[in-house]
């Protein structure tokens, strides 16, 4: 007898070629704590032994679905794929070569059924090796003005783990789902057309585990991934500002980051940039006006971090000794 009852999450994982690392992801969902959900697992058109794992997963639990794709469309369509078949209220994504904490989806799905303005919910993670030895950690913020302005500055990655989103089901479809004429950086770009839509929020603990591993198609040297990318950038101003950034713009606001430096008049027109940002997300009510001097300190720190060596232990001498007024500018 066919189950008709809705799960309250659906799981999707978009899988391709990922047979060394694909039992242990599937193992962590079945594992969690929180059992209300139903796991999609969309096979890529995977030239391994992929496909046959999860049809032995699916066979030992009804909670697994297998979508089997002939051949290889690209992570857009494959989410949405992955989409288009869930029935939860809530959507999250899981990578196949991922691992995460047995608590990770009852944490997020109470954290929206408590927090009914929130949209989408991300968490920390731990970044580790093929083998599973801590590299770092991502730390996206929590506050929702925060991601918000992390959103336009610095790598997609600073405002969320995009692979461990929660997100309401309801919200994705009514922006448009996944843009299919990308092949890579569909989920930042649906990410962008919920913007003003909704509320986002970070829950401050480690409960995703990212493995970075040798051949991981997110990091080949591939001009239509670069192509994609600076196409998704780009759509983010054209969202905020009703134009497109230009190019010494776009690439100023990425630089903003780990292991980044700009020069003194890249760190002042960056500032103008960013300024431009807030205040733009403001007007277009986006995000509240208190919250602004908050971004301002944020966004005076970033670009310390992004400053010369010398540069950051004068302002870090001038912000202790001065107080927040001495703050660099």
């Amino acid at each position: 007898m066919t189950d008709n009852r809705k799960p309250l999450v659906s799981v999707v994982m978009p899988v391709f070629n990922t047979e060394k690392y694909l039992a242990e992801a599937i193992e962590s969902i079945l594992a969690q704590t929180f059992t209300d959900f139903e796991f999609i697992i969309v096979d890529d058109g995977s030239e391994d032994k992929s496909a046959e794992i999860i049809r032995a997963y699916a066979q030992r639990d009804p909670r697994i679905r297998l979508i089997d794709l002939p051949e290889n469309r690209g992570e857009c369509q494959v989410r949405g794929v992955g989409l288009a078949q869930a029935r939860g209220e809530f959507l999250v994504g899981h990578d196949s070569d991922d691992l995460c904490m047995p608590d990770r989806l009852e944490k997020q799905a109470r954290f929206l059924q408590s927090n009914p303005a929130v949209g989408a919910v991300g968490v920390h993670a731990h970044v580790v090796s093929e083998d599973l030895q801590p590299m770092h950690d991502r730390l996206p913020p929590e506050r929702h003005a925060e991601i918000m302005l992390n959103h336009y500055v610095g790598a997609f990655s600073e405002a969320y783990v995009h692979a461990a989103l929660m997100s309401r089901r309801q919200l994705l479809l009514e922006a448009g789902g996944y843009d299919t004429s990308l092949r890579y950086g569909g989920d930042c770009d649906l990410m962008t057309r919920l913007l003003g839509r909704t509320t986002f929020a970070n829950i401050p603990e480690h409960l995703y585990i990212h493995r970075r591993r040798p051949g991981q198609r997110t990091t080949h040297d591939n001009p239509k991934r670069d192509r994609d990318i600076i196409e998704t950038r780009q759509r983010r101003y054209l969202r905020l500002w009703g134009e497109r950034a230009p190019e010494e713009t776009l690439d100023r606001l990425f630089r903003i980051r780990r292991w980044s430096k700009l020069t003194w008049r890249e760190r002042r027109a960056a500032k103008r940039d960013i300024t431009r940002i807030i205040d733009s997300m403001i007007t277009a009510e986006w995000i509240d006006p208190g919250d602004r001097p908050l971004l301002i300190d944020v966004m005076n720190r970033r670009l310390e971090l992004v400053s010369p060596r010398l540069w950051q232990k004068f302002c870090y001498w001038r912000r202790h000794n001065l107080g927040e007024m001495g703050a660099t500018a």
